[in-house]
This record gives structure tokens, sequence and C-alpha cells, in this order.
């Protein structure tokens, strides 16, 4: 059942800012979509625009009878005066006590243990997990939640993805946490250039099928020219428009001439940008913090190595960001030190950007910076630097103010860069980044030649970045683990193991393990008793052939699997020819995925029955 239909749909800021020109979205019933885009294309505006908050230029939203929606803004507003629970059941009609235990049970999964606190003294990042927590309580058919996973703790995200998999209504999020579309999106949908594109399935479905639909766009813009380079040449030859028949072909061309090709997408670039570290790195001894009765680090002590990857992790408040402000020198120890050698340069990118004067025009902040920088592959103006960061012409110009949130963050870290550090501490670096400028600065971080130390929540991030893992764990106390965060979760689990007593200090799982691998050896060393012999021999001496169906499916399976080719074929043309077309494209790609997997099982069965005719024909000399 289609829930809502938006046709048409046109928005637009100013002249060269379009964010959606007329493209369409359409959203069923039980359906889980994931929104993706680099910033500012349109994402927050698109969610603004289904849930009723913003209208279009043109266009229109039609919602089904007695559909109702819920909306998570990027930066949700609280009232100061609330408490952490009244703030959370605001709006909510008819509350009962059943209501309120459901409440309460929410905050404590999202790190609220004092509810009755007002949200007047609270991070922006804990009014966004209230803000979600009264957004899922509603009783609603359509969850629109722009950015849900910012500022939530791997646990939180875990628990946020099992709720919205099991939430039977359908859900339309912004998000660029990758591992978190990939269990929870059965479809995303990409803001591109003012169009949208839909891909059915996963993050990684959408990784492959956008790699099919450039290739098959590329494939139609090669042809297309290609055949125009012949139309000119019959042009140039002194064609005349005497027929209609000949008016008809030279409009054919002009059409061809006046057709746009496919957007060839930007890619954030950058090459790796550090100076020359020294001996010396940052030798961390002994440190201890508390806050009260809290404490945060207690006698942590390591010594940086020239080009190593940490990856710091553990719950929101536990003390990250503080281990972080402590080697930068921003906050004192209680006990310890922190010595940074002279040659060390630090580039910080913080949580917070609301330190960027929104006057400023983007590339005025950037030449703070410097004007040009070495490359390694010679020198750069800030103007090309900002091109490859995907700031054009005119978003140089722009005030920072008018930037998106995510924009901002970009130009930002494209700021830090600029310094040429050779040490970089990133707090939380994937908040509202882009999925696309996210890929661009793990690349960029594979080949920095200096140190990484990264605060993140972001499981995807830590797989592709860290090297080491740091975990806050009992008290303060930093456990060390090597490799990066999956490698981290597979040593927790085999640490859990071994205190279970389920490897080898458990003698009664050893007896029933030797147990079961002696009767499987034995039965596979062919003890099978004075008649196994025998039926080897029957065995032995029956004689192969093709059944009746088995001959009849490999007289016609050749010319099935040719049928089936080109049923896909017809079917990656149509895809080409409904692009922008989202409910027709879905529809396209679902029919095109039970095609491939039909040819594919077709294949793996022709395999089979080939190979069965050739051990016939053997058998029959």
């Amino acid at each position: 059942m289609n829930l809502l239909t938006a046709e048409h749909l046109e928005k637009s800021y100013t002249a060269e800012r379009i964010l959606l020109e007329d493209t369409a979205f359409s959203l069923q019933e039980s359906e889980k979509v994931g929104v993706i885009g680099v910033n500012g294309m349109g994402k927050s505006t698109l969610l603004k625009i289904i849930a009723g908050m913003e209208e279009p230029d043109a266009g229109s939203v039609i919602m089904g009878n007695h559909v109702k929606t819920a909306y998570l803004e990027q930066t949700p507003q609280l009232e100061d005066t609330d408490t952490i629970l009244k703030a959370a059941l605001k709006g909510l009609e008819g509350q009962d006590m059943v209501l309120e235990s459901e409440a309460r049970s929410m905050l404590s999964q999202l790190g609220f243990s004092k509810v009755d606190q007002p949200v007047k003294f609270l991070s922006g990042g804990q009014k966004k997990r209230i803000a979600l927590v009264n957004v899922l309580l509603q009783p609603v058919e359509i969850l629109i939640l722009d950015e849900p996973t910012n500022h939530l703790d791997s646990e939180m995200s875990a628990w946020l993805e099992e709720y919205l998999t099991r939430f039977r209504g359908a859900l339309v999020m912004v998000t660029h946490d990758r591992y978190f579309l990939d269990r929870v999106a059965d479809r995303i949908v990409e803001v591109e250039y003012g169009k949208i594109y839909s891909y059915p399935g996963n993050y990684a479905d959408y990784v492959a099928l956008k790699m099919q639909r450039q290739s098959m766009e590329q494939a139609s813009e090669r042809k297309r020219k290609s055949i125009l380079k012949k139309e000119l040449a019959w042009l140039a030859r002194g064609a005349r428009a005497r027929s209609t028949k000949q008016k008809a072909h030279i409009q054919r061309i002009e059409d061809m001439l006046a057709a746009e090709g496919p957007v060839e997408e930007k890619k954030v670039e950058l090459s790796s940008l550090s100076s020359r570290m020294g001996k010396k790195t940052i030798e961390v001894k002994e440190l201890s913090k508390s806050y009260g009765d809290q404490k945060l680090i207690q006698d942590f002590t390591y010594i940086f190595l020239r080009e190593d990857r940490i990856g710091i992790i553990g719950p929101n408040g536990c003390g990250k960001s503080t281990l972080l402000k402590i080697i930068l020198g921003q906050i004192v120890p209680e006990a310890g030190s922190v010595e940074v050698g002279e040659t060390v340069r630090i580039g910080y990118f913080s949580q917070d950007n609301s330190h960027m004067e929104e006057e400023m025009k983007a590339i005025e902040y950037v030449r703070e910076a410097a004007e040009y920088v070495d490359t390694g592959e010679g020198k750069i103006s800030a103007s090309m630097l900002m091109e490859r960061f995907l700031f054009d012409g005119t978003m140089q110009w722009t005030p920072i103010g008018k930037l998106s949130g995510g924009e901002r963050r970009r130009l930002y870290l494209l700021r830090i860069l600029m310094d040429a550090p050779n040490v970089l501490i990133l707090d939380e670096p994937t908040n509202d980044l882009d999925i696309r400028t996210l890929t661009i600065l793990e690349d960029y971080l594979d080949s920095f030649a200096g140190i990484v130390i990264a605060v993140s929540h972001d499981r995807y991030f830590l797989d592709r970045m860290a090297e080491r893992i740091f975990a806050f764990e009992q008290e303060g106390r930093l456990q060390q683990y090597e490799g990066n965060y999956s490698d981290y979760l597979q040593a927790r689990k085999e640490r859990g193991f071994e205190e279970s007593g389920i490897f080898s200090g458990d003698k009664k799982t050893e007896n029933r393990k030797s147990k079961t691998a002696g009767g499987g050896k034995e039965a596979a060393s062919g003890k099978e008793g004075s008649g196994g012999k025998k039926e080897k021999l029957r065995l032995n001496e029956k004689r192969l052939k093709f059944t009746y169906k088995e001959q009849r499916e490999y007289d016609t399976i050749e010319e099935e699997m040719a049928k089936l080719e080109e049923t896909s074929d017809m079917l990656e043309q149509k895809i080409m020819e409904n692009a922008t077309n989202s409910l027709k494209l879905s529809e396209l790609m679902e029919e095109k995925a039970k095609i491939e997997t039909e040819l594919e099982q077709t294949m793996e069965r022709w395999v089979y029955l080939n190979e069965l005719a050739e051990k016939i024909e053997a058998q029959n000399g």
C-alpha cells in the first residue's frame, strides 16, 4: 500500500542553489528508506517537505488517509524549563503510567539515569537523544528521522537498529552511518543534483547498483556521441531540409545536440598534506582525571608511534573528549604528564564548529590558514583546493552562515587539513559529514604521513581507519586492543567465552567435543561394518543416465539462458530510461534482480547437467 507520493517537486533557495528539480518520491507501507547524498544537496529539505514542515516551490505531496507522521529534525529545540522526562513525553496525548514507563526505559537505553533534571544545561547531543525518544513514542505510520545516529554510542546505535527493524510502520531517515544503513534500510534514495534516485536493498546493494547505473549512463552517452558524430558528418556534406523526412532527421540531430549527458559525479580529492615529524612524538605518562566522584581516566600511559592509527571508544560521558583535550593541553590532568615533540604539528577537528564567523566568506576562512599549500605534487591555491572539496566558484564566496550544517563541517575539516598537520586529532569526525566526504577522508588518512587519533562511534569508520583501539572500560581504565573495531568486538567476545569457561578450561566441554569428534572420525573413516562394502559395490555398479526430466532440461536450457540474458538486457535499458522515476525504477530493479537470480540458478543447473552429460559419455565409452 502506498502511504505517500510526492510528484514534480521543485525547491531552490537561489538561482544557483537548486535542491530539487521536477523530481518525485514515494513511500510504501513498512518500507525502511535511507536517504543519502552530498551535504547541501537537499536531503534535509526533502524530509521537511514530506513531513509537512516546509512547502515545495512546485509539485505536490499526497498522503494516504489517516496516515500520521513523526519528524525528528536535525537540531531539535526543547523547552529549557522542561525536565528530561517531560520533554520526552511532550505533546503525547493521554499519557499514562505505561507510556511513562516506556519513556523511562528508552531514556535509560540512551544514557539518561536521572530523568527529573532540567534540559537547560544539556548538550546538543543529549537534547537530540531526548527528541528521538519523543518521536519514537508517537503512534504513527511514518517515522521521518534526520540524522538519528548522531551522538549515539555503539550500544545506543545497536539498540536503535533493533528498534527500527522491529517497527511495523514506514521509515524515512537521513544517516551517514553505513553499517546502520546496511542493517536497517531496504531501499536507498540518493538526492543528487536536483534529482532523486532510488535503489532497492541496503547500502551494500546501493553501491553495486549505482555503479551499474553509472556504467549504463556512460555507455548510453558514448553511443549518443558516436551516432551524433555520424549525423554531424551527414550535415557537413551539405544536407538540405527539402523533404519532411530530412527536416525530421535534422530535428533529431538538433535534439541530440541539446540533450544533456549524465552529470559526472564530483569527487572530494585531497592529496596528503603534512609536515615532517622528528623522533619525539607525543608521550603520555600515568594520566589521571576525575570530575567529582566520577573517575574518567586512571593511570593511562602510552607513547604514540609515528604512523599510529588509534581509535578511542566508549559510552557517552566516559571521558573520551576529555582525554583528547588533555593531550591538546586544553585540560590539566590531576596526575601524570603529556610531552609533545618540538616538530609535532597538531590539527584538531572538534565536535563544535560554532567558532566559525557566519559573516565570513567560505574562501576567506580557508585562506586564513594558507593562500597556497604544498600537496607533494606541487603548490595548489586555496580556491583550487576548495573545488576539490566540492566548493565550486559560487559556494566559495557564500557566507558561512548560509552553508548547511554538513557543508560547514566539510569546510572546517578542509581548513584544518590546510594547516598541514602531522598529527590529526579527530573528535567524532563522522558527525554531519556525508558518505562521499567520509570515503575520501578515509582514503586521505590511508596516505597521511603522521599520527591519527580519533574518537568515534562510527563502526564503519573505525573498521576502515583504526589499527589499534583504546576502549574505556572499568572506571576510567583504558584497555588496549590490536586491530580495528571488528577485531575489538571479536577480542571482547573471546574474552567473554574464556571467562565463562567455554574454552579449554571447561573439562566437560572438552569431553563433549572429543566424543563428537571421535564419532565423526569413525564414521568418516569408512568403518560401516560388514554391510558397508557390499553397499559401496552396489553403488559403483549403478550406471549413470539422464532422467526423462533432465534430458528435457538438457535439450532446452541453453535457449532458456539466452532468453533470460535478453530479458536482463531489456530491463537494463528500461532502468536507464527511468533513472529519475523512483517508483518505476524500484519496480524495474526488483524485476531485474529476480531475473539475475533466475539466470544464476539456471547457469548452475546448466553446469550440473553438462558435467553429468560428460560422465555419461565417458561411462558409455
